[in-house]
């Protein structure tokens, strides 16, 4: 099977359990353009804001963030500068450490003991002993999100898991995410924190990866096991990506206790590319429906009212981010 910014002035109000969820072709970052990547964080309130407390969008998730890709402007945000635990959606930069380092996608990793969730004591089905490619190791790791996976990558990297964190912290230093931190590459230690903001800024970076985007958008995966007849079948944990209402480029869920359920994706709506970060939400299906809702509105006339307006809005530069205050109001 074929392995299928923030720029911009947008004026933005924000209300506000388990991980597992060669050149270009071998996963090297390919520029994309209007965007900007390295901008600062600003926080501003002005009376435009009100736009964004009325715009009809509920959302069940505790924080969420949407931005028009190609602009950078936001369009809706609620709590957009909370940090909080995010779970599997680690295993983004988990893989962007791994290509930027030009490891051998086809060099062999075996499963160790040492891989193993000693921390929530989750299921995996990829046993101790199992050697599987590191090309498959991010496919399951991104795809099915499967811990022993990520943890192995980490293990695999030069210098090993320390060096590994160390990368991949300054990976999110150089892509600007001021308020996250990585302490294990899977996201089952919920320090692993951020915001809506940086994460927009990491989905992003990581749509940059033509096999990230191929990877988080298969849908699902067959796996030929030593030792049986039948070939192991691993899903993708995001149900969207094998809905044809969906155009998604880039995708990754999340779950522990303490981050709730969580959503990121790059996604084309009303033919425009978009950036939508959902975190916490209540419910095993909330986020989903938050998706689904944030997609209806788009495409709803008061979403092509607020573009329009947005559209009209004078940019102030291309150097900053506004993002959400701390107002408490979707």
């Amino acid at each position: 099977m074929q392995l299928n910014w923030i720029a911009g002035c947008a004026l933005l109000a924000a209300s506000t359990v388990m991980a597992g969820e060669t050149g270009t072709a071998q996963g090297q970052a390919e520029p994309v353009t209007g965007f900007v990547p390295q901008a600062e964080l600003q926080f501003e309130n002005d009376g435009t804001s009100a736009a964004f407390r009325h715009s009809g969008l509920n959302l069940r998730s505790s924080s969420a963030m949407v931005v028009d890709q190609t602009t950078g402007r936001a369009l809706f945000g609620k709590n957009a500068d909370m940090r909080m635990p995010i779970a599997s959606i680690t295993k983004l930069m988990t893989a962007m450490v791994v290509l930027d380092a030009q490891l051998p996608l086809d060099e062999k990793i075996a499963i160790g003991s040492e891989d193993r969730d000693s921390l929530k004591g989750t299921h995996s089905r990829l046993k101790v002993g199992t050697t599987l490619s590191r090309h498959l190791a991010l496919q399951l790791a991104l795809m099915s999100s499967e811990n022993r996976a990520a943890a192995a990558l980490a293990r695999a990297y030069p210098g090993g898991f320390p060096s590994f964190v160390a990368a991949m912290n300054r990976k999110a230093a150089n892509l600007n995410m001021r308020h996250t931190r990585f302490v294990d590459s899977t996201g089952l230690n919920s320090d692993n924190t951020s915001t809506a903001q940086d994460l927009v800024k990491m989905v992003n970076a990581a749509y940059n990866y033509p096999l990230i985007r191929d990877i988080t958008t298969t849908g699902s995966y067959d796996v030929a096991v030593r030792g049986k007849s039948q070939r192991m079948q691993f899903k993708n944990t995001n149900l969207l990506v094998r809905n044809k209402a969906w155009d998604i480029g880039v995708s990754k869920t999340g779950f522990i206790n303490e981050a709730g359920h969580c959503l990121v994706m790059q996604a084309s709506i009303a033919n425009q590319p978009m950036i939508i970060v959902l975190l916490d939400s209540w419910g095993k299906q909330s986020r989903i429906g938050d998706a689904q809702r944030i997609k209806k509105w788009m495409e709803s006339s008061r979403g092509v009212k607020l573009r329009a307006a947005m559209a009209n809005t004078p940019k102030k530069g291309w150097k900053t981010i506004v993002a959400a205050g701390h107002a408490s109001d979707s």
